[in-house]
């Protein structure tokens, strides 16, 4: 049995060395990066709990020497701009349109993917082409249709016509494809039909790709600005974005109701992305959308 000499190899230790700079300077970059994305964040809940004097002044100051607790009551309280209202405005309308979303859009995609049809494929590329319109070519068009059905300030107008995305379709398509047939064809046997395979298979077995798709559409609905600006005209139909608007004004700026209403509307946005972060890598991958 050979004798140990206690030496150890150079390039061993180099390469050890090398893993473990590796790893502290990926650390550092996360942590660097992580620091980044949060100031946006501090900046909003430091000048949302700040004076017009301290956000306005020339000397900076990490964090209010005394933190004006009053300005999220005061918001709440704004005669002028009914935050809360607006905030459960914007909170029927995003879960309204996701679930709409998530439905049709699904529907959709199932169908293309699983149900024999002749000119599925022509009809697929048809939805594809939709995305390549840009959203101002069809607005004045949307508005006239929503105008002349009554719906101008009114939840069904902001709702309605966005219930269908092309691209969650797509997504919803991709993934169907690479469904398990094998679950399919033993619902089949039961005596299932595509709707009720649909709805007792294929729904729950697909959670992460309707998490996924349903995180992106809930966002994209609450920071709608544009349309919910034209359609919800009066003041009991505005959304927390719309009221975000008013605080800045030609004639008014009121800096310190804006960051307080800036922070409690994106604390929806954080909650449901955090819950349910895990899902969007894993429903996006699943999707094949990258094929």
């Amino acid at each position: 049995m050979p004798a140990k000499t206690g030496r150890t190899n150079p390039a061993r230790t180099t390469d050890d060395a090398l893993v473990r700079a590796g790893r502290a300077l990926r650390l550092v970059l996360l942590i660097a990066l992580g620091a980044l994305f949060l100031i946006p964040f501090y900046l909003l809940v430091r000048n949302g709990l700040a004076s017009e004097e301290e956000i306005t002044a020339a000397d900076w100051t990490f964090f209010p020497r005394r933190p004006h607790w009053s300005n999220v009551r005061e918001l709440f309280a704004d005669p002028d701009v009914p935050m809360a209202h607006a905030l459960l405005n914007s909170s029927l309308i995003a879960v309204a349109t996701t679930a709409g979303t998530l439905l049709l859009a699904s529907l959709a995609g199932y169908g293309l993917a699983r149900i024999p049809y002749r000119h599925a494929n022509a009809v697929f590329y048809a939805i594809l082409g939709t995305l390549m319109v840009p959203a101002a070519v069809t607005f004045v068009p949307s508005f006239v249709l929503v105008s002349s059905l009554g719906w101008v300030s009114t939840l069904r107008g902001l709702i309605v016509p966005t219930l269908f995305s092309a691209f969650a379709c797509f997504v919803f398509r991709q993934y169907f494809l690479g469904f398990p047939r094998e679950l399919e064809d033993a619902a089949q046997v039961d005596g299932l039909g595509y709707w009720r395979t649909y709805w007792r298979v294929v729904v729950p077995n697909s959670r992460p790709v309707f998490a996924a798709v349903g995180t992106i559409v809930f966002i994209g609905a609450w920071n709608s600005f544009l349309w919910p600006l034209v359609i919800g005209q009066g003041r009991s139909s505005w959304t927390a974005q719309v009221a975000l608007s008013t605080f800045t004004t030609a004639q008014t700026i009121n800096l310190h109701e804006l960051f307080v209403a800036a922070t409690v509307s994106i604390v929806p946005l954080l909650l449901v992305f955090l819950l349910l972060q895990r899902y969007i890598v894993a429903g996006v991958e699943r999707s094949g959308i990258d094929d």
